[in-house]
């Protein structure tokens, strides 16, 4: 108790930049009395303040009494120690603070949990607290950005860069971000530049604060060059970074495998991998998210087999293969089975040969989505759509007649049906096509286990406008519910409104909305640019080539170019003889021979007669030829010639 006494005394005296003095004081405490929490906690913050952050998580893993009674500290030295999985689970417990909402928010962030964190800053944003306000817009610009990386862009807040966003530096990179995100380069090329405008204009930060504050941002701009072709700019901004500079060790690493991707000087494949290998791994508390560590990952391997390494390859992506579920739709999962594949491949010559190494590979893991999707990638590069057609129909059978609930989001996967549609488009099975795409918005449209098993909108869209163009009541109808679901998530979307708006006047106009009909484009808009003239000028559009087409086709243009007059050649003068009078029609069979010309007819009895013969389909001639004026044919090489009298051999 006097110990404590002395500790609160000595806390009282000194100021918040006196953390070792605290941790002294604290420590001698703690000497005299281990079962002191106020001596513990005391150590714990300072320890925290100093940022000896795995130093204070050990304060607390010893004392456990001090893990309730300091929860907050105690998350947050989780957090920041790069447990962000603990800290999550621990901030949850009690998230009634705002402090803890911080803590719970900055922990879903690095733990991956995007969703969650959107949710609790959102929360946190409804409830404006002083200079609290620009943190938050900063986070939920980064979690938007994540949520598109991790293929849940259907939960991110914010859908485009405002003014709002471009009026501070780190505003507008999080807004760059999120457009290089979503596939928008040149909008997020865009916003970078904004982004170092803007962080130079600024007058409180020196200029070494300015230079680290660029150098990511000039990072970025490295990777939207390279992703828009212009590689010759990518390399030379490139060269600008001192690679030194930068602090995080994760942005170091990912700005020297830029520069390897962006430089045309090592296009050695041993020396690129050497320079790769050789880059600064990052440490714990600033490890790659996911989807960089994939990318990363792949690379890797992708240099390797540059580098003909194929059974490093085979190992490492098999480890990667064996320990996940079959199938699965893991990004990093199928990534590994394609680079498999092209390791057993060995750089085969052409896709015939890839596939007659590969195929094998499949009865093997017949459930393996990467391979299965290469496979049928080998297929459409060699013309056999129906192959790849088969392949993924049979696939399909497996999953539904396995009954599982995970079985079953694969079957219905977004990319995958998206994969069988296209080759039924291309194959012209076009009511297959709106088969597989009722199926799976019907699929989609039950309730699943948690909110980020939603489909892509892209999907329903394509579902509902296919459901559309059927004249069956039930499928107007599917039509409709789906478009209302789409409508429901986003009041602004056009082609929800539209689907709705189409669905609802094909089965019941009565329940249409005014607002909706109102809201869509008018008509007279959209015909403004259509000149009805010049439409009817032009005719009718041909159908799809077909071959029934492409003959008739071809018979009347040949019909056209028999009536149009051929024109008259020029011909050379040196061709042209003396009496030549060019106003007169030559003979078009001056060429031919007199007898085979079609207007020649013989003269005298004998001629006539010799021309009925030669007439075809004339009449034959009766008479028999003499037997004397038969010619016999040359004698057999073996026949024996009669001796002539008197002769002489």
């Amino acid at each position: 108790m006097a110990a404590a006494k002395s500790l609160s005394a000595l806390l009282a005296q000194t100021s918040l930049e006196d953390h070792e003095d605290v941790l002294k004081a604290a420590n001698a405490a703690i000497r005299k009395s281990k079962a002191d929490l106020e001596a513990q906690h005391a150590k714990a913050v300072a320890l925290l303040k100093l940022e000896r952050y795995e130093d204070a998580v050990k304060v607390f893993e010893d004392i456990p009494t001090l893990q309730e009674k300091a929860r907050f500290e105690y998350a947050y030295a989780l957090y920041r120690s790069g447990n962000a999985a603990k800290a999550f689970e621990t901030a949850g417990v009690d998230n009634a603070s705002r402090g803890m909402k911080h803590v719970l928010a900055q922990a879903a962030y690095r733990s991956e949990n995007f969703a969650q964190a959107a949710n609790i800053y959102e929360q946190l944003s409804k409830q404006v607290v002083q200079d609290e306000e620009y943190d938050i817009r900063i986070n939920s610009g980064a979690v938007d950005a994540q949520l598109e990386w991790s293929g849940q862009g259907h939960l991110a807040k914010k859908k485009k860069p405002t003014r709002e966003d471009l009026e501070v530096f780190e505003t507008a990179f999080n807004a760059a971000c999120g457009s290089v995100s979503r596939g928008e380069l040149a909008q997020g090329e865009i916003c970078l530049k904004r982004a170092k405008d803007l962080c130079n204009a600024l007058s409180d930060l020196s200029d070494a604060e300015k230079h680290a504050e660029i150098l990511p941002i000039t990072v970025q701009q490295v990777y939207v060059l390279t992703q828009l072709g212009r590689v010759d700019e990518a390399e030379q901004l490139s060269n600008t970074i001192q690679f030194k500079d930068i602090n995080e060790l994760s942005t170091r690493y990912l700005a020297q495998v830029n520069s390897i991707a962006a430089s045309k000087e090592y296009t050695n494949p041993y020396l690129a991998q050497r320079l790769f290998q050789a880059s600064p791994k990052p440490p714990k508390t600033d490890q790659h998210f996911t989807f960089q560590s994939v990318i990363i990952r792949q690379d890797d391997y992708v240099l390797s087999l540059l580098a003909n390494k194929f059974a490093g390859v085979t190992s490492s992506t098999g480890k990667v293969i064996a320990a996940s579920p079959s199938p699965s739709t893991v990004p990093s999962v199928n990534t590994a089975a394609v680079l498999n594949a092209a390791a057993h491949a060995r750089n085969a010559a052409t896709e015939k040969a890839a596939l007659k190494e590969v195929l094998p590979l499949l009865e093997k893991r017949p459930n393996d989505v990467g391979l299965l999707l290469t496979i049928m990638n080998l297929y459409v590069l060699t013309n056999n759509h129906a192959a790849a057609t088969h392949l993924l129909e049979s696939f399909f059978r497996r999953l539904e007649q396995s009954g599982s609930g995970s079985d079953l989001d694969i079957r219905f996967a977004p990319g995958l049906v998206a994969a069988l549609v296209s080759l039924y488009a291309h194959q012209g099975r076009h009511s297959a096509s709106k088969n597989e795409l009722a199926k799976a918005a019907e699929y989609w449209r039950k309730p699943h286990k948690s909110e980020t098993e939603t489909p892509s909108k892209s999907l329903m869209t394509a579902a509902g406008t296919a459901l559309l163009e059927s004249q069956n009541q039930e499928s107007l109808t599917a039509a409709g519910e789906i478009f209302g679901s789409l409508y429901a998530q986003d009041k602004t979307d056009r082609a929800a409104i539209a689907g709705l708006v189409a669905a609802y006047a094909l089965t019941d106009p009565t329940q249409l909305p005014s607002e909706l009909v109102d809201s869509l484009p008018k008509v007279e808009r959209l015909i403004q640019d259509i000149d009805a003239g010049a439409l009817e000028d032009a005719g009718v559009p041909s159908l799809a080539p077909t071959s029934a087409n492409i003959q008739s086709e071809n018979a009347r243009k040949r019909a056209a170019d028999s009536k149009v007059p051929a024109k008259s050649k020029r011909i050379r003068k040196s061709l042209k003889p003396k009496d030549f009078d060019p106003n007169k029609k030559m003979d078009a069979e001056r060429w031919l021979p007199m007898r085979d010309r079609t207007y020649y007819r013989p003269k005298g009895r004998k001629g006539k007669k010799k021309a009925e013969g030669l007439t075809q389909g004339g009449a034959v001639s009766e008479e028999k030829t003499p037997a004397a004026e038969i010619k016999t044919g040359p004698p057999k090489a073996g026949a024996k010639k009669k001796k002539g009298k008197g002769g002489k051999w």
